[in-house]
């Protein structure tokens, strides 16, 4: 009986532990990270571009979406310093999604964190704990001008 008990409690604290736990919504610019070295350091090279919803652009043609969710060690990090790194991590999946379609462009980008929307012109969105930081990223692959 007492382990019983013993286990239920550990259990209701683990639960509980978990429904607290930390997701801070962090939102920071494209166009800085984009323009940062550590964008060039992992490969993002320029040869693909990257348009946010609301952003001029002139399509010549859509080859459809793709949806890219990424996680990194958010340990012994800020919360800036990791969602910069997992932006990075799903700029360059969308990269390779884009020249494996033959695009040279991803348009109409939203966070797209746990299925929710977030649309800006400037900035996306990243969400940080205290172990991982995520960033999900929606866009249309395109051919543009």
């Amino acid at each position: 009986m007492r382990r019983s008990v013993l286990f239920l409690t550990a259990a209701l604290l683990t639960a509980s532990t978990a429904a607290h736990a930390r997701d801070t919504r962090v939102e920071q610019s494209l166009a800085e990270l984009l323009a940062s070295p550590q964008a060039r350091e992992v490969g993002l090279d320029g040869s693909v571009r990257f348009y946010l919803a609301g952003q001029p652009v002139t399509v010549q043609q859509r080859l459809g979406e793709d949806v890219t969710n990424k996680k990194t060690n958010a340990a012994n990090k800020s919360d800036a310093d990791a969602c910069r790194w997992v932006a990075l991590s799903a700029l360059l999946a969308l990269q390779e999604g884009a020249r494996s379609r033959g695009a040279n462009a991803v348009v109409d980008i939203v966070s797209y964190y746990k299925r929710n929307e977030f649309k800006s012109s400037t900035n996306y969105e990243c969400y940080a704990g205290a172990i991982l930081a995520g960033v999900a990223l929606k866009g249309t692959y395109a051919k543009v001008r």
